[in-house]
């Protein structure tokens, strides 16, 4: 809602770079945390993949037998709330129903799957974020699998 209404007076939540470019911190902090999972062991199976018309999976990775569903909150400080409690009920529900229908059109995969969250504070400003992995930070919902 705040969003729409900062948008309707013209303002933005993107930072801008040195050059005035607009930088999406969301888009950023995908980034910096595929490059994370990468270093790491882990294989970027896709990004910002939208396995039905209302859903999205920030980065799906895969390593010894673990299929991840990662969930990536970039935030610039923590004077609030860590990244990472953004994820509610509401949030965790849609991740649920993405994961499974990206698992029924891969044809079930032979693997483990869990959610991870990666939390990312910083700025794009050239400085190193800080960068913390959530392995298996929350299990599946119980429902059938449609």
């Amino acid at each position: 809602m705040w969003r729409r209404c900062l948008k309707w007076f013209g303002l933005t939540w993107n930072r801008v770079t040195e050059t005035g470019a607009p930088i999406d911190l969301g888009v950023w902090g995908e980034g910096q945390a595929a490059d994370r999972l990468r270093r790491d062991g882990w294989k970027i199976l896709g990004r910002r993949v939208r396995p039905n018309r209302r859903d999205e999976l920030d980065i799906i990775a895969a390593r010894d037998g673990v299929l991840a569903f990662v969930e990536v909150k970039t935030r610039t400080d923590e004077r609030v709330a860590r990244p990472g409690a953004s994820v509610n009920a509401a949030k965790r529900h849609a991740l649920n129903r993405a994961a499974r229908a990206y698992l029924r059109q891969a044809g079930f995969p032979k693997k483990i799957y869990r959610f991870d969250i990666v939390e990312v504070v910083g700025r794009p400003d050239g400085t190193p974020p800080e960068i913390r992995h959530h392995e298996d930070a929350f299990s599946f919902e119980r429902m059938t699998w449609r």
